[in-house]
């Protein structure tokens, strides 16, 4: 009797099976996995049978809220795939579990991958931002990312949200063709160093209609980046939009070709800028940057160019920074800054920016008149300039 019902339960799995694999709908409640439960071995298996499928498949995670410890989902897959994230995934809130020095979950080597849903990634960073001090100390222990995106070509991550990531939110690492729609970041001002979206060596990267608020710089663009598309993101809290910081190691590649557009930047100690560190002997390049059309509310630093860039002084000043930087617009970018400096472009002594154009920027300060400042450069200025532009001697980074 009991073989008899052994042999009908691994019948009825069997059938599942088929099933899951003939729809192409692989839900990782078929696979054991149930809410308030671990369900990591339920989504391996789960990506490894739609990743294997030739034809276009889906995998599910249902409303719910779920435990899910470090995960890799590999490819190349066979065909179109789907991961559909209805439900919450948490991580463990403790760092020490989240045993990696790079992403809780990662996706890699994917073309055509679509990630959907009303779903969130929860990092449950609260105890990791605690206990941070990478500020301080360069050599501090590494916490998890909440997502890795390496190598993903033709795909698109929609609607769904990352929440108090322990790190990160997002790095993108040698992506191609990759567009973020509708996508949300949610962490406290206090979560230090969660950027919400890192982009490196990356080309044809899209971030569009997309609202991030977090602890450290809504979007940061590292080194190697090329196409890169920022249109429609409300940012704050945070610490801006950033292209940066480069220059502080070997063999960086060149930055070309970046669009910040139809912004809005709220309560943020930056807006948009561009971070390159003195000091260190690397040299390269960012040019055929543009930052349009951008609402500053209250924003500290609204348009900032900074190649003193040297956070707790971990870094000589004095020296110059070896990052030529040319070919940047900053136009119609308007509101009110939360700093006297409202525009500050601190180029290299070294290696001046050159290419710089401000047109049609009107930054108002509430404590009197706001002031801008220009060393290093020579801005090809036109349109309304309040304040008037490089009128000032630069103000001490802090």
């Amino acid at each position: 009797m009991k073989m008899s019902k052994i042999a009908t339960f691994f019948y009825l799995f069997l059938l599942a099976s088929i099933a899951n694999a003939q729809s192409g709908v692989f839900d990782i409640t078929k696979y054991g996995g149930h809410a308030d439960a671990d369900i990591t071995q339920a989504l391996t298996s789960a990506w490894k049978e739609a990743c294997a499928l030739t034809t276009p498949s889906k995998v599910v995670v249902p409303a719910g809220t779920y435990k899910l410890n470090v995960i890799s989902f590999q490819g190349p897959c066979k065909g179109k795939i789907d991961f559909q994230l209805d439900g919450t995934v948490q991580a463990p809130a403790d760092p020490a579990q989240v045993k990696t020095d790079g992403s809780w979950i990662t996706f890699e080597h994917v073309d055509h991958l679509t990630i959907l849903g009303k779903g969130v990634f929860d990092g449950q960073g609260a105890t990791a931002w605690n206990q941070n001090n990478c500020g301080k100390n360069p050599d501090c222990e590494k916490t998890a990312m909440n997502l890795g995106f390496n190598f993903l070509t033709n795909s698109i991550i929609r609607d769904v949200t990352s929440k108090d990531s322990k790190n990160f939110h997002v790095n993108v690492l040698g992506g191609n063709n990759v567009t973020f729609d509708h996508f949300t970041v949610s962490a406290p001002e206090t979560s230090l160093n969660t950027d919400g979206i890192h982009i490196g060596r990356s080309i044809g990267i899209n971030v569009i209609n997309t609202n991030i608020a977090t602890g450290d710089d809504c979007i940061s663009l590292g080194d190697g980046n090329k196409n890169i598309t920022v249109t429609g993101v409300t940012c704050g809290p945070g610490h801006g939009i950033s292209v940066g910081s480069l220059g502080r190691y070997n063999n960086e590649e060149p930055v070309e070709g970046i669009i910040v557009k139809n912004c809005t930047i709220k309560n943020t100690s930056n807006g948009v800028r561009i971070k390159t560190w003195p000091h260190y002997p690397v040299t390269g390049s960012a040019t055929d940057m543009h930052f349009e059309d951008i609402i500053m509310d209250n924003v500290g630093n609204p348009v900032l160019i900074d190649q003193e860039y040297c956070p707790w002084n971990q870094c000589n000043r004095a020296l110059s920074s070896k990052i030529k930087i040319s070919k940047v617009s900053f136009k119609n970018i308007r509101g009110t800054s939360s700093t006297k400096q409202a525009v500050k472009l601190a180029c290299s002594k070294g290696i001046p920016c050159e290419g710089v154009e401000l047109a049609d920027i009107d930054l108002t300060f509430s404590g009197g008149p706001a002031t801008s400042a220009c060393t290093n450069v020579k801005p090809i200025i036109t349109g309304k300039q309040n304040p008037p532009a490089c009128t000032a001697a630069p103000a001490p980074t802090s």
